[in-house]
């Protein structure tokens, strides 16, 4: 099954993926082999930390190879949104009742962090948001479509299809507590 990342998010994959083969594999590699040359392993504490971090880092290799094996990426400067929400959209949310508002991309699941103002596409906020527009057709108004967010309802504000920023410093988890 493919997994839906945008380009920043295959690119940071890939990145750890070096870091971890480069870096990490071989500074671990060492630290097993000077362990080793200490004398008895079966009481070696620096050797039993250097084994298990030996383990974390080649099941991370595997899992980031599968998961860049099965990466369908997205740039979303390609699709066309014909002014809606969809995968990579830059979302400005506010919340009708104090107006108060807050930014999200929709990335994959891998990319996603709260604190960047990055939301899984599979989050419930994201799975509502997507297909909604900023504006209501025949809407005077200026709103966009809303969704209910833990019992609040929340307004499509601004939307940037390339990935824009509308400011991710503002507030990020406002809408998420």
């Amino acid at each position: 099954m493919k997994i839906p990342i945008t380009l920043v998010g295959v690119e940071m994959m890939r990145a750890e993926l070096h870091r971890l083969k480069t870096k990490d594999r071989p500074a671990v590699i060492t630290a097993i082999s000077e362990a080793r040359a200490q004398g008895d392993i079966t009481e070696n504490a620096e050797y039993e930390a250097a084994r298990e971090r030996q383990g974390f880092i080649e099941g991370r290799i595997i899992e980031l190879e599968a998961k860049l094996a099965n990466a369908q990426v997205i740039d979303p400067a390609l699709l066309e949104d014909d002014g809606r929400v969809v995968f990579g959209s830059t979302v400005e949310l506010m919340e009708v009742s104090s107006d108060e508002s807050v930014t999200y991309q929709i990335v994959g699941e891998d990319e996603a962090d709260i604190k960047l103002g990055k939301l899984s596409y599979s989050s419930p906020i994201a799975k509502a948001l997507i297909g909604k527009g900023r504006r209501r057709r025949g809407s005077d108004s200026g709103r966009g479509e809303g969704v209910r967010d833990r019992g609040r309802e929340v307004r499509v504000a601004g939307l940037s299809s390339a990935g824009g920023d509308f400011g991710f410093s503002r507030g990020l988890s406002k809408f998420s507590r």
